[in-house]
């Protein structure tokens, strides 16, 4: 076998945790280690600097959660890294005031994580994980690292110059998030023209030029970029289709009893459910998540309203229970883009649709990132090839070893509908950091909301 014997200056230093991928998750787990100067971690991301959903920075989104749901603020209000502070470093704490709004811009989110991240010196940006392994495998060299308690090599390639560095570590936790998913009828088709939602800011103009755009999918970044293609419409011509093969174009879940599903209460309960009722029960959970905001509803219908005044009939149709079953480009030269088979699903109807361009909002997945390929054999999995996650986000392991690998935002099925959201970020960071320290920094409440969400 190989070895691969690293270049470091301090070869032999062993970092208490890394993290792979500095989403919002890993960012706040960051900032929270700040109380626990005893543990010695480091955050690696690809990107060049934080980016949170760059693609979907509209003009005029917002968080669809309280500006609560910052890095810090529910596991610590008075941390020095809450969007409060931020606002008051900013000088724009009365504006804030003023505006009198919880939910705050997406761009100004994204701006808050990037002051952040510049303030917190375990985060490298511009250096990609490539692959993770065991000490006990002996594939590398570790020196003196395996004698002061490593377990974890992690390989460290510079985005600028292509080196590659290896870093020790006794504990891993995963934060890469979640990928843009296309389902395969939808690969391999020029990406100029058909591309998923997470690239839309960067293909606007493109979608600007054409003359028809259609829209696939029916959550709150299909319903956003239509409602921003519909307010181009008049002046760009295009024409524009949204389909979904939902039932309808719904809204998500917003009642306060309903929104207490996104809480420490409800993680505890769902936990303890056996697998196969979670997945279950999560079936008939979309609009807790995936529905649309009731404001961006309304404000797409008024602007139909305000388009079809004096009879006129403006080139655009909403069509639900319709599944997109195929795109493959058109076969005249005459007719520049692709023909799309369609099935409407309650009439059984097929039929073909032509369009120059195509946005996929389909949503994301959670595929197990590619560094972590030489550990599956010591990560459980389940009859799915899903991560089995302890309740306190550790993976379980299919040999007992000191390393621990924790999750975040990969484990939806086995902790539920919390799993992505913002708000639940600090709660989960609060547990890990408990872990991770063996002791109490963030106490962790079981009784947060006004229901009971089970008998026992």
């Amino acid at each position: 076998m190989n070895k691969v014997t690293s270049t470091n200056a301090a070869a032999d230093r062993v970092y208490d945790v890394i993290g792979i991928g500095i989403g919002p998750f890993n960012l706040g787990l960051a900032a929270l280690l700040e109380a626990a100067p005893e543990v010695d971690a480091l955050f690696f991301d690809r990107k060049p600097e934080f980016q949170w959903h760059a693609g979907m920075l509209l003009d005029g989104t917002t968080l669809q959660v309280p500006f609560f749901a910052d890095l810090v603020t529910m596991a610590d209000p008075t941390h020095r890294l809450s969007f409060l502070n931020y606002l008051k470093e900013q000088g724009r704490l009365y504006h804030f005031y003023f505006l009198e709004k919880f939910q705050i811009p997406r761009q100004e989110y994204n701006h808050y994580c990037q002051w952040a991240a510049g303030k917190l010196e375990s985060c490298r940006f511009g250096q990609e994980v490539t692959a993770v392994h065991r000490l006990a495998d002996g594939a590398f060299d570790s020196g003196a690292a395996a004698g002061k308690g490593a377990q974890f090599a992690v390989e460290v390639r510079n985005g600028e110059d292509g080196s590659v560095r290896l870093y020790y570590t006794r504990d891993l936790v995963l934060g890469v998030g979640s990928v843009p998913h296309a389902a395969a009828p939808f690969r391999g088709l020029p990406g100029e023209d058909v591309f998923h939602s997470a690239q839309f800011m960067d293909r606007l103009e493109r979608c600007r030029q054409a003359k028809s755009v259609t829209v696939i999918g029916s959550g709150q970044s299909a319903a956003e970029i239509f409602l921003q293609l519909l307010l181009e419409q008049p002046e760009k011509g295009y024409k524009l289709d949204w389909f979904t093969r939902s039932s309808g174009f719904f809204p998500m879940e917003y009642s306060k009893l309903g929104l207490e599903h996104f809480s420490p209460d409800y993680t505890s309960y769902f936990y303890g459910l056996p697998q196969e009722q979670k997945d279950a029960v999560r079936s008939r959970q979309a609009l807790l998540y995936k529905g649309i905001s009731a404001v961006t509803i309304a404000a797409i219908y008024e602007r139909l309203y305000e388009m079809s005044v004096g009879g006129v009939k403006p080139p655009v149709r909403l069509l639900a229970h319709t599944e997109v079953r195929g795109i493959t480009p058109s076969e005249t030269p005459e007719q520049a883009g692709y023909t799309l088979d369609c099935c409407h699903l309650e009439q059984e109807c097929s039929f073909q649709h032509a369009s120059e361009v195509i946005v996929l909002a389909t949503g994301y997945a959670h595929p197990v990132p590619a560094c972590m390929d030489s550990l599956k054999g010591l990560v459980s999995w389940d009859d799915q090839d899903r991560y089995t996650v302890e309740s306190d986000y550790r993976l379980k392991l299919t040999e007992p070893i000191e390393g621990r690998i924790f999750v975040q935002n990969g484990e939806l099925h086995t902790h539920g509908v919390g799993a992505p959201d913002l708000g639940l970020g600090a709660f989960r960071n609060s547990v890990i950091l408990n872990a991770l320290t063996g002791r109490e920094v963030y106490p962790v409440s079981d009784r947060n909301v006004f229901q009971q969400f089970g008998a026992r």
